[in-house]
């Protein structure tokens, strides 16, 4: 089931919108604001953004980059009847891939989000064609895959991404927690020193096959973490090192 995250600060549009998604069989979390965005983004896997633009004090536009820059989850925006078409252009550009205009159908709004999860979005900013390669698994950068040696994918939620990203830039290193706290996070997300032994102890269920005795991502007593692995890093577009 695909995961819709909306934000909009009407009530009656939130609920409306929502009792419709999940009626065609989409989960759904819904948010007036960005104060828990950063939490939802990097504890859970979100398929999909639905943004209304006008909110009250806060700037959707800003919204919309600081979402572009950490997620790949394509990103439809809400404009009011009256907003600039500017606005709609400098949405787009930021990294948005569609929009609806106030007043809109539901059913409109539906087959603007089907459209958007099939097809790959146009717009999206492209990341670093990198694949690391470490112990019995890659993670390809751009596409956020990680895939074992068979070839099985394992979904990793944005804050477990940008932690192995953080291990696999420097391996066999002793890595502190206030540095994996830096590199994991956004510049406005709500990070805590204990988050990092959370993900941590994720990242473990996923990539070690005994988590009790982990070998990969191993504990530095009063250091840190270090990953204990070879690390090649591919260009995916040459499929060499």
């Amino acid at each position: 089931m695909k995961h819709v995250l909306l934000i909009d600060d009407d009530p009656t549009i939130r609920d409306l919108l929502s009792d419709y998604l999940s009626q065609h069989a989409f989960r759904v979390s819904a948010i007036g604001d960005s104060r828990s965005l950063a939490q939802i983004v990097a504890t859970d896997i979100v398929d999909l953004v639905i943004v209304d633009l006008n909110l009250g004090p806060e700037d959707g536009l800003e919204i919309v980059r600081r979402l572009a820059s950490t997620s790949d989850a394509p990103i439809i925006i809400i404009s009011g009847d009256r907003l600039d078409e500017a606005d709609k252009v400098i949405g787009l550009e930021l990294g948005a891939v569609d929009y609806v205009t106030k007043p809109f159908g539901v059913r409109e709004l539906l087959a603007r989000v089907r459209v958007s999860l099939r097809e790959k979005p146009a717009l999206k900013k492209r990341r670093e064609r990198k694949i690391y390669r470490f112990s019995d698994w890659e993670l390809d950068i751009d596409a956020r895959k990680l895939a074992d040696a068979s070839g099985g994918s394992t979904k990793l939620t944005t804050g477990e991404f940008r932690l192995l990203t953080a291990f696999l830039k420097a391996p066999q290193r002793i890595l502190s927690r206030e540095h994996l706290l830096t590199e994991s996070r956004s510049h406005d997300d709500e990070v805590f020193d204990r988050s990092i032994d959370v993900l941590v102890l994720r990242l473990r269920r996923k990539l070690e096959s005994d988590p009790s005795r982990p070998k990969i991502i191993r504990t530095e007593r009063g250091a840190g973490y270090v990953l204990d692995t070879d690390v090649t890093v591919v260009d995916a577009r040459r499929g060499r090192p």
